[in-house]
């Protein structure tokens, strides 16, 4: 039985050219669309998907037994916004520039952090937040040019942590309409992030290194891991990783090593990482069989570490990864409507942004010196 779509939603004529409908049916909110193809797949997905948003619908193709039908569920909006303005991102934003600029003050040994004196900590700020700000930028452009509707950036304040936060992060809340453009979206974040990540870091390392207090007899230290590409940038130059006592390099570069290490770990090719997204843009269907292995690999790489590098604070944080990967395997990666194979020039990119990020590992990236 043939059913007019709801008002709001496209009517069978605005698709005639593409989709002979004979059938509408309301299945929850759900409108699905019986009915024939006129025109092959790509085809249709490029006059239904951009049709559909602009009333206000994600639609998938779907094959049921027999039949082809247009499956279209109302877009979800975000309730954050007023106006126009997501004040979610902008609170989140401005809660993480105070807990990134307690952290920056305890890397330039500020005693007192509600004195003036905490704004020699605002290069950290910007350091860290520009790093991972670009790096979700760079997903959010590309969500745009692909027409997949996406969020703005939600910084992740963390107080009272040597960083400040744990990042930032964007939800998509569109269909992914082909592999190209699950690509394209997956490796512009690490991409647009190592840009400021090298920029970031050499800013810091010509930056002059700060005074820091002696550490007292029984005290503790933080050391952190030396990354290929931060060793490769201060040999490009010539600036030196560490100074005599008392001297440290500026902590500018600290965010630019946290770009890397982010890099790093959004590039491990689990789930919904950019990894995963870039690894199944680039092997289809099949890499779903060898994406739960990577959580094997971290675990081993956690042993590693614990016996023959003596670094229990590195194999935490890679039994933790390793758990993390574990269940973004089990929630498997982005599944997208077309599954068209990626040009010569997408794989060349691709190669380069891993190649990036093997340049962004450091077996132990921290290390707790008594």
């Amino acid at each position: 039985m043939f059913a007019d779509p709801p008002d709001d939603a496209p009517t069978a004529g605005a698709l005639s050219s593409v989709f002979s409908v004979y059938e509408v049916v309301r299945e929850g909110e759900t409108v699905v669309y019986y009915g024939e193809p006129l025109v092959d797949r790509s085809a249709l997905q490029r006059t239904a998907l951009p049709l559909f948003r602009d009333h206000g619908y994600d639609v998938r193709i779907e094959e049921r037994p027999g039949e082809v039908v247009l499956a279209a569920t109302p877009a979800r909006d975000d309730a954050e916004s007023s106006a126009g303005v997501p004040w979610t991102n902008v609170a989140l934003a401005g809660l993480t520039v105070l807990t990134t600029l307690y952290a920056g003050a305890q890397w330039y040994y500020v005693d007192d952090i509600f004195s003036v004196d905490v704004l020699r900590a605002v290069p950290f700020v910007l350091a860290v937040m520009g790093v991972l700000g670009v790096h979700e930028l760079g997903h959010y452009v590309m969500t745009r040019y692909h027409g997949v509707d996406a969020t703005l950036p939600y910084f992740i304040p963390i107080p009272f942590s040597p960083i400040g936060t744990l990042g930032a992060v964007i939800r998509m809340k569109g269909v992914m309409p082909d592999r190209e453009a699950l690509f394209d979206i997956g490796v512009a974040g690490p991409l647009a992030g190592l840009v400021a990540t090298v920029v970031v870091t050499a800013v810091g390392l010509l930056l002059p290194p700060i005074s820091v207090p002696t550490v007292q007899t029984g005290g503790i230290a933080i050391g952190f891991g030396n990354p290929p590409l931060l060793r490769l940038i201060a040999w490009a130059l010539d600036q030196p990783l560490s100074y005599g006592a008392g001297l440290a390099v500026n902590p500018v570069v600290f965010g630019g090593w946290v770009g890397m290490f982010v890099t790093f770990l959004n590039l491990l090719p689990a789930g919904q990482l950019d990894g995963g997204h870039v690894m199944r843009a680039v092997f289809g269907p099949i890499y779903e069989r060898v994406a739960p292995l990577v959580p094997t690999v971290l675990f081993g790489l956690a042993a590693y570490v614990y016996v023959a590098r003596d670094a229990t604070n590195a194999a935490v944080v890679w039994v933790m990864w390793g758990l993390i990967t574990s269940f973004l395997a089990f929630q498997g990666s982005a599944r997208p409507i077309e599954e068209n194979d990626l040009d010569t020039r997408r794989l060349a990119v691709a190669a380069l942004t891993l190649l990036g990020g093997l340049l962004c590992f450091m077996p132990v990236p921290i290390r707790l010196v008594g």
